[in-house]
C-alpha cells in the first residue's frame, strides 16, 4: 500500500510559507559540515610528516587517524536526542566553540597522547554539531522537493569535505607543517558562529520528556566498545581483552535496544529499523563512507611511500574521487524523481563494487591512472548512496524527532570511515607484514617505518629494503581490495533487496 513518509510530521510540515532566510541557513550548516567532515581525512596526507615529528608507533598512527570518528559515532545518537530537546541551534553552536578549541590542542601538540586528546575532543564537538545540521535542514526545508536538495547538497558538502580533506591537508602540510591542518579549523570556526548567531532559526520539540541519560551511556560505550573490539580483532589479535570488549559492546547496544522499546520518549526510537528503506538507508551510508574512508586513507600512504608523491600531490591526485562525489550527489535527487530510490542506491553501490574491483585486478606496481579511475567510481557511488539514503531517513520521522535521524545518518556516516580505516586498514596492514616476513622490525609495522629503517641502512641495503617494502604495500593493497570487493558486494545485495521495490523518499511505496 502506498504511504508517504512525509506524512508523520505534525501539522507544521505542511506550513504554506517557506522559511525566510532558508538557504543562506543552509550555507552556514554546510560550512560546518564541511570542516567536520574534511577532519575526518585531513591528517591522511599529513601522517607521514607527523610520523617524521613525533614517531607515534603503529598502532598510535591508527588511533591518530581515526580515533576522531569512533569518538564522534559514539556520541551521535545521544547528541540527536539532546538537540531535539534542548534546542538544535544552540547544541550546533556549543559544538563547534568546542570544535574550535579543540583544533587548538591538537595543533599544539608535543606527543601523540596530547594529540589523540585533541582528536577526542573533535570528535565530541563535531558529535554535537553533526546531527543539528541534517535536522535543522528537516525543520528549515517543508517543502519535499526543495528538501530533498537541500539534503543533495548537503550530502555534496559531506562526501567533498571528506574527499578534499587530503588536497587541503597536502597544501598546508608543505607550506605550514602537520599543525596547520587543525588551525585552519579556527577562523572558519570563528566566523561560522558569528553567522549562525545570526542566520540560524531555533528549532525544539516541545513534547519530549526528560533524556534517557542511562540509556545514553548504554549506546556511547557500547558503540566505542564494539569499534575498539572490531579494530583489534580486525588486526589480528585474539586475544581476550578484545574478544571481551567485543562481547561487551554487542551487549551493551542489545541492552540498550531492549530499553528504548520500553520508553515512552526513547533516546532513538529504535522501531524505525523495522521499515525496511530505513534500515538499508542507514546500511548504505555505512558501507559508502566505509569503502571511501578506507580507500582515501591507504591511497594516500600509496601515492606518498609508493611513488613518492608530496602530501600536496597526494592530495591533489585525490581530487577525482571529490569531484565524482560532488557529482554524484547534485543528481541524486533528480535520478531519484525518475528512477526511485531502490535504482539509485543499487547504481551507487554498484560504483563502489566497480571501483575496489578495477583496483583489485589492476597489474602490480599500479599505475595512477588506474587509480584515478578507481576514485571515480568510489566517489560517483559514495555520492549517490549517501543522498539517497540521507533523504530517505530525513523523511522516515516526523519534524520533532528530526534529530534522530540526524544521528542515525550521522553514526553511520562516521562511523563508516571509522571502520573502513580501523577494519580495511588493519587487513591491509596485517598483510603488508606477511609479506615483510624476515625484515628489521620497524619495516614490518609499516611503510613508513620501512621508510625510516632503510635511512638508516642506507647504500644498497637500505635500497632493497625500501624497494621490497613498496612491493609488499602494493600487494597487500591488492588483496584489500579483493576483500573489499566481497565485502561491499554482500551488503549491497543485502540493502537493495530491503528496499522495496517502487518505494520513493517523499512520495511513498
Amino acid at each position: 500500500m502506498a504511504r508517504d513518509l512525509n506524512s508523520s510530521g505534525p501539522a507544521a510540515e505542511s506550513r504554506p510559507t517557506p522559511a525566510p532566510g532558508r538557504w543562506a541557513a543552509l550555507a552556514v550548516l554546510c560550512a560546518s559540515l564541511l570542516l567536520v567532515a574534511m577532519d575526518a581525512t585531513i591528517l591522511n596526507v599529513a601522517l607521514p610528516s607527523l610520523i617524521d615529528d613525533m614517531r607515534p608507533t603503529a598502532v598510535q598512527q591508527l588511533w591518530i587517524i581515526d580515533i576522531y570518528g569512533l569518538v564522534l559515532g559514539g556520541l551521535l545518537v545521544t547528541s540527536g536526542a539532546v538537540s531535539d530537546r534542548f534546542g538544535r541551534k544552540r547544541l550546533f553552536l556549543i559544538g563547534f566553540v568546542l570544535f574550535g578549541l579543540a583544533s587548538v590542542v591538537a595543533a599544539t601538540a608535543a606527543t601523540p597522547a596530547q594529540l589523540i586528546a585533541g582528536r577526542v575532543l573533535l570528535g565530541i564537538g563535531g558529535a554535537m554539531v553533526m546531527p543539528s545540521t541534517l535536522s535543522l535542514i528537516r525543520s528549515v526545508f517543508t517543502d519535499p522537493r526543495e528538501r530533498t536538495l537541500a539534503i543533495g547538497i548537503w550530502a555534496a558538502v559531506a562526501g567533498a569535505g571528506a574527499a578534499v580533506g587530503p588536497l587541503v591537508g597536502g597544501l598546508l602540510v608543505e607550506s605550514h607543517g602537520w599543525s596547520a591542518a587543525f588551525w585552519v579549523n579556527v577562523p572558519v570556526v570563528v566566523v561560522t558562529v558569528v553567522a549562525g548567531v545570526r542566520l540560524l532559526p531555533e528549532f525544539r520539540s516541545a513534547g519530549n520528556g526528560p533524556l534517557d541519560w542511562p540509556g545514553a551511556a548504554l549506546s556511547v560505550v557500547g558503540v566505542i566498545a564494539l569499534a575498539w573490539g572490531i579494530k583489534h580483532v580486525a588486526k589480528g589479535g585474539l586475544a581476550v581483552g578484545d574478544l571481551a570488549i567485543l562481547a561487551l559492546g554487542l551487549l551493551l547496544l542489545a541492552v540498550f535496544t531492549r530499553r528504548q522499546l520500553t520508553l515512552a520518549e526513547p533516546l532513538l526510537d529504535v522501531r524505525l529499523f523495522t521499515r525496511r528503506a530505513f534500515t538499508a538507508a542507514a546500511l548504505a551510508i555505512f558501507l559508502a563512507m566505509l569503502a571511501i574512508g578506507a580507500a582515501l586513507f591507504l591511497m594516500s600512504l600509496w601515492l606518498q611511500y609508493v611513488h613518492g608523491y608530496s602530501p600536496f600531490g597526494a592530495g591533489l591526485r585525490t581530487l577525482p574521487a571529490a569531484g565524482a562525489m560532488l557529482v554524484g550527489s547534485l543528481i541524486t535527487p533528480w535520478l531519484m524523481e525518475r528512477c526511485g530510490v531502490r535504482a539509485v542506491m543499487a547504481l551507487g553501490l554498484g560504483g563502489l563494487i566497480v571501483g575496489f574491483l578495477v583496483l583489485a585486478l589492476s597489474p602490480e606496481p599500479t599505475p595512477y591512472g588506474v587509480v584515478a579511475v578507481v576514485f571515480v567510481a568510489l566517489g560517483l557511488g559514495d555520492g549517490l548512496a549517501v543522498t539517497a539514503s540521507a533523504a530517505v531517513l530525513v523523511s522516515a520521522v516526523p519534524a520533532e524527532r528530526a534529530g534522530q535521524a540526524g544521528a542515525v545518518s550521522e553514526t553511520a556516516y562516521e562511523l563508516g570511515i571509522g571502520l573502513g580505516v580501523a577494519l580495511l586498514g588493519s587487513l591491509h596492514a596485517s598483510a603488508y607484514a606477511g609479506h615483510m616476513d624476515g625484515r628489521p622490525t620497524g619495516a614490518r609495522e609499516s611503510i613508513g617505518g620501512a621508510v625510516e629503517t632503510a635511512e638508516t641502512l642506507g647504500g644498497a641495503a637500505g635500497t632493497r629494503l625500501l624497494d621490497a617494502a613498496r612491493a609488499a604495500f602494493e600487494s597487500a593493497l591488492t588483496t584489500t581490495a579483493y576483500v573489499s570487493v566481497g565485502i561491499v558486494t554482500a551488503v549491497a545485495v543485502l540493502v537493495v533487496w530491503l528496499v522495496p521495490r517502487g518505494f520513493r523518499a517523499s512520495g511513498g511505496h
